[in-house]
C-alpha cells in the first residue's frame, strides 16, 4: 500500500492494479466496485455475476440529461443485493445449526427516510416478509403507509405518547403487525391505559439495558447509562404491571441494541449471551415470548482492513449471522425453551453501498514551487536561498544521497525563509522580494522530494515534505449537506477519482468544499486500517473535468445534512440495470433550487426580487445603471432562483 507520507511519484509505469491497491478498492468494494480497462470505476450492481456499468460514462450521460454535479447516484440493484445477502446469511446459519426458528429483518427508517429508498426496500423485501422499524411518530406514519404485507413486522421504538401508542394498536385492525417496544418505564402505564380505552391490545416488546461491555463511537448505547431501555429491576416491575393488567401474554419480544457500527464481534457475542438469558427468564415469568430483536449495529468495512477499528469490522456478514443463531440456540436448548424468531434492525449494512456521491473539482491551490527568474541586485536572503537550491540539486546528482545532507539543506532553507519574513516585518524587504524568497523555499522543498531516497530512516522533517507541497482541491459540494458525518463524528468514507486510474496520481491533496467554513473540508482518508490526511490525486488537465466519488455513504448522510451557507440537496437518481443491457432511470429527484432554500429559511423569493427591482429603478434614475444592465441583472437573479445552489461551469 502506498502511504501518504512516503508517496514517491517516480515510477514510469502505472497499472490498474496499482490504483486498486492505492485506494483500497478491492478491500472495501465488496464485489460492487472495480476498475475497468478504460481506467474508470466500474459498478456491478448485482455483484460479481451481474452486468457492469462504467461510472464515468454514466455520469456523462446523466449530465446530458441536465442532471448536473454534484449528483447522488443510487443503485437500486445493490439495495436488493444487500437484502438478499443478509437473508441468505441467516438462512445458511439457520440451516447449518438446525435452528428451529426463523429470521425476519426490519429496516430502521431513520437510516434513510427518502421515499423512493423505503419504497424500494419494501418492494424488494416482500419475498422475505421484510419489515420496518420506526423511531418517531412521523416514521410510524411512513411505515404504516408502506407496509402492505401482513407477515412483515413493524417495530415501534423511540419515545411514545398516547397518540403514538393508540395509532400502533389500531393499526392491527389494518392487518399490520406493529410491536410496541417499551423503552422507558412510564410507557407501560400508557400502553395499559390505551389498551383499556380501545378494548384492544398491541404486541408488546421490552428493550433491555444490557450490562455487557461495548466499545467504539456508540459504546454508550449499552449499560446502565444508556439512553433507552429498562434495567433488570425495571423489567421485573414492567412484567408485574402487565400481569396485573392481563397483558402479559401480549409480551412477545425482547429487544436490545449495543450501538451502531459494531466493530468487534466479541462484543456482540457477550451481549447475545446476556440477552438470551433474559429472554429465557421472561418465558419463565409467563410472557408469551416469540421474538428476539438483536437491534442494529451490523458493521460496514469502510476502510477494507477487516479490523476492530471505528471504520471497519473484524467479521463478515456470515460471521454475524452465525454468532446470532448459534448463541441464541445454545441458550434456548439448554433451558428447554422454544427458539424465537430472530429479528435484526440492520440499516447501515443494507443501504451504505447503494449510494455514491459524485462531485467535480472546480480548481486547485498549491504552494508556488517554480524557480523564479533572477532579478537585478537581489538581497542577501534571496541569494542564500538560490545557493541552497543549487546545493540540493548538486546532492541529487550523486549516486548515493546522504539524508543528513538533505536535512541540513532544508534547515538552511527554512532559516533563510524566516530571515526574509523578519526583514519584511521591519521594512527592509519589499513584497516582491518576500514572494521570491517564499517561492525559492518551496522550490527547495520540491527538489528535496525529488532527491529523497526510498527508505524508512529519513528524518521526520523530510518525511513530511510531501505534505508541505500538497494541494487543496476545491470540491463542488457542501460537506455539511452531503457528508455531515465526516465533520460531526470524523466518519471515514472511501474517496477516490472515478476516472484516469490508468495514470499515476502525482499530487497529494485534500478537498475544500464551497462553504465559508474552515471545517468544510475532507482531510481524513482511509489507509488500510489507519487514517491519512492527504489523498493521492491527479493534476488537473486544462479544459477537462476531474470527477471524484465518495462511496458507502447511503446511511444517514442525506437526512442529517443541513443548509450551511444555504447549499441544498443535490440532484439524485435511482438507477437499475435494464433487463437486456444498459440501465434505466427509475426515479429522478431534483435538488433544491436557490428559491427552495430561501423559502426554507422564511425568505420570500418574490419579495427579494421586487426589492432588487426597485433598487435598480432608483439606480437608473440616478444615472448609475443603464436600462440594459438593469435588465441583465434582473434576468440573472430570476434565473438564479430556479437553479441549483451549487456551481456550474
Amino acid at each position: 500500500m502506498i502511504q501518504a507520507n512516503d508517496f514517491q511519484p517516480k515510477r514510469n509505469t502505472w497499472t490498474l492494479q496499482d490504483s486498486a491497491v492505492l485506494y483500497g478498492l478491492k478491500n472495501w468494494g465488496d464485489d460492487y466496485f472495480s476498475i475497468n480497462e478504460q481506467g474508470n470505476i466500474a459498478v456491478n450492481p448485482q455483484g460479481k455475476q451481474g452486468a457492469s456499468l462504467d461510472l464515468m460514462d454514466l455520469v456523462k450521460e446523466l449530465e446530458g440529461r441536465n442532471l448536473k454535479l454534484p449528483l447522488l447516484i443510487r443503485f437500486d440493484d445493490i439495495l436488493e443485493d444487500r437484502l438478499e445477502k443478509l437473508h441468505k446469511a441467516f438462512e445458511k446459519a439457520i440451516k447449518h445449526y438446525k435452528y428451529k426458528g426463523h429470521y425476519k429483518g426490519v429496516f430502521p427508517v431513520k437510516c434513510n427516510q427518502q421515499r423512493h429508498v423505503v419504497e424500494e426496500l419494501m418492494r424488494c423485501g416482500k419475498r422475505w416478509n421484510f419489515g420496518l422499524e420506526a423511531g418517531s411518530k412521523a416514521e410510524l406514519l411512513i411505515a404504516l403507509s408502506l407496509i402492505d404485507n401482513e407477515k412483515a413486522l413493524l417495530i415501534c421504538n423511540g419515545y411514545k405518547d398516547k397518540r403514538y401508542i393508540e395509532t400502533a394498536i389500531l393499526a392491527r385492525q389494518l392487518g399490520r403487525q406493529p410491536v410496541i417496544v417499551i423503552e422507558e418505564p412510564d410507557e407501560v402505564e400508557r400502553i395499559i391505559a390505551a389498551s383499556d380505552e380501545l378494548g384492544a391490545s398491541p404486541i408488546i416488546g421490552i428493550r433491555a439495558k444490557l450490562s455487557s461491555r461495548s466499545s467504539g463511537r456508540w459504546g454508550n448505547s449499552i449499560g446502565e447509562q444508556a439512553k433507552f431501555g429498562l434495567s433488570i429491576p425495571e423489567i421485573l416491575t414492567c412484567v408485574d404491571k402487565l400481569r396485573a393488567a392481563n397483558l402479559l401474554t401480549d409480551l412477545q419480544l425482547l429487544h436490545f441494541h449495543i450501538g451502531s457500527q459494531i466493530n468487534d464481534i466479541g462484543i456482540l457475542k457477550d451481549a447475545l449471551q446476556e440477552a438470551s438469558q433474559i429472554y429465557v427468564e421472561l418465558n419463565h415469568l409467563g410472557a408469551s415470548m416469540g421474538y428476539l430483536d438483536v437491534g442494529g449495529g451490523l458493521g460496514i468495512d469502510y476502510d477494507g482492513s477487516r479490523t476492530a477499528t471505528p471504520a471497519s469490522a473484524n467479521y463478515s456478514l456470515q460471521n454475524y449471522a452465525n454468532d446470532v443463531v448459534a448463541t441464541v440456540q445454545e441458550c434456548c436448548e439448554s433451558n428447554c425453551i422454544s427458539m424465537p424468531t430472530l429479528i435484526s434492525e440492520s440499516g447501515r449494512a443494507i443501504v451504505s453501498h447503494f449510494s455514491v456521491l459524485i462531485f467535480n473539482i472546480l480548481g486547485t491551490s498549491v504552494v508556488p514551487s517554480a524557480i523564479p527568474p533572477i532579478q537585478k541586485e537581489e538581497c542577501l536572503t534571496v541569494r542564500n536561498l538560490r545557493d541552497t537550491l543549487k546545493y540540493i540539486q548538486k546532492i541529487n546528482k550523486k549516486s548515493q544521497v546522504d539524508p543528513s545532507e538533505l536535512q541540513e539543506a532544508w534547515n538552511d532553507a527554512i532559516k533563510f525563509k524566516d530571515d526574509a519574513l523578519t526583514a519584511f516585518r521591519l521594512g527592509y524587504l519589499s513584497l516582491r522580494e518576500r514572494a521570491i524568497a517564499e517561492q525559492l523555499t518551496w522550490a527547495c522543498a520540491k527538489a528535496l522530494v525529488e532527491g529523497l531516497p526510498l527508505n524508512d530512516f529519513l528524518p521526520k522533517e523530510l518525511h513530511t515534505l510531501q505534505s508541505t507541497l500538497s494541494a487543496t482541491y476545491y470540491a463542488n459540494l457542501s460537506i455539511f449537506r452531503s457528508a455531515p458525518d465526516t465533520w460531526a463524528i470524523q466518519q471515514l468514507f472511501p474517496v477516490m477519482p472515478i476516472h484516469r486510474l490508468t495514470e499515476q496520481p502525482k499530487q497529494l491533496g485534500h478537498f475544500a468544499d464551497l462553504t465559508c467554513d474552515s471545517d468544510g473540508k475532507l482531510s481524513r482518508f482511509i489507509d488500510n486500517g489507519q487514517v491519512k490526511s492527504l489523498l493521492e490525486l491527479h493534476k488537473i488537465k486544462p479544459g477537462e473535468k476531474y470527477v471524484i466519488g465518495m462511496f458507502l455513504g447511503g446511511a444517514y448522510q442525506e437526512v442529517m445534512g443541513n443548509l450551511h451557507n444555504l447549499f441544498g440537496r443535490t440532484n439524485a437518481v435511482h438507477v437499475r440495470l435494464a433487463p437486456e443491457s444498459g440501465y434505466k432511470l427509475n426515479h429522478v429527484v431534483r435538488g433544491n433550487t436557490k428559491s427552495d432554500v430561501l423559502e426554507a429559511t422564511e425568505h420570500d423569493p418574490e419579495l427579494l426580487l421586487e426589492k432588487l427591482r426597485v433598487a435598480s429603478e432608483q439606480a437608473i434614475q440616478k444615472g448609475n445603471l443603464k436600462i440594459s444592465d438593469a435588465r441583465r441583472l434582473m434576468d440573472h437573479l430570476e434565473t438564479s432562483l430556479r437553479q441549483s445552489t451549487y456551481l456550474h461551469k
